[in-house]
Parts: C-alpha cells; sequence; structure tokens
C-alpha cells in the first residue's frame, strides 16, 4: 500500500477544499453530495450524533452560516481509494475554543465520499 500517492492526494486535497468552501457557503446540496449515501455513514458533531445519511440530511438542513479558520490540515491517502482528512478551526463565535475536524473519505464510482465525520471542541 502506498500511502500519499501523489496524484490521489491531490484529488483529495481538491475535494477537502471544495468541501470548505460549501461548508462556509452553507451550500447543502453540494455538502451532501459529498456524503456516502449509505445507512453506515456516521457523523459525530460538536453536540449531535448522525448515524446513517438520511439523520446527515436533516442536520444540514438546520444548520446556518458561520465563519472559520483552518490550521493545521493534514491530508493522508492509503493506497488509491482511501483517505483521511484531519484538520484545526478557528471560530471567530467561540471565542477561546478550538475545533477538530476528522474526515474518513472513500472513492466509490460516483467520486470521493466521507463514510465517517468526527467535530469536536475543546478549550484553546
Amino acid at each position: 500500500m502506498e500511502i500519499d500517492h501523489p496524484e490521489t492526494r491531490a484529488e483529495v486535497e481538491a475535494i477537502f477544499a471544495a468541501y470548505e468552501a460549501a461548508l462556509l457557503a452553507n451550500d447543502n446540496a453540494t455538502l451532501l453530495s459529498m456524503f456516502l449515501d449509505n445507512a453506515a455513514t456516521v457523523r459525530y458533531g460538536v453536540s449531535e450524533v448522525q448515524h446513517g445519511y438520511g439523520e446527515i440530511t436533516a442536520f444540514r438542513k438546520s444548520q446556518a452560516p458561520f465563519t472559520r479558520r483552518l490550521e493545521k490540515t493534514v491530508i493522508t491517502t492509503y493506497g488509491r481509494d482511501f483517505a483521511t482528512a484531519s484538520t484545526l478551526f478557528l471560530r471567530p463565535d467561540l471565542p477561546g475554543e478550538i475545533g477538530r475536524q476528522m474526515q474518513t473519505w472513500v472513492r466509490t464510482p460516483d467520486g470521493w465520499k466521507v463514510a465517517a465525520a468526527h467535530v469536536s471542541m475543546m478549550p484553546e
């Protein structure tokens, strides 16, 4: 297994950047298209839990736009079909806290999809 195959890593970096842009634009249609439409898809948020694509869809519909700045983003690929994205983030509306986000990305016939995600906050 090759770790950080250059072309694969570039693909995941691009989809991660597109995910972040859609998140900050509160573009739910684009965000939802980036999650694996499967009952096994999991997203653990700051104060909520979603098991399955249906619960993720319901959660996204209730979200308001926000701003944040990313720091120390690390994207690692394992082979050509699996990757993780880990990042820290700072939100001006949450002073004194630092956010952590991790995503598991898998290549599907429809492109790269998030199969699992975790978002949490902690004191800075």
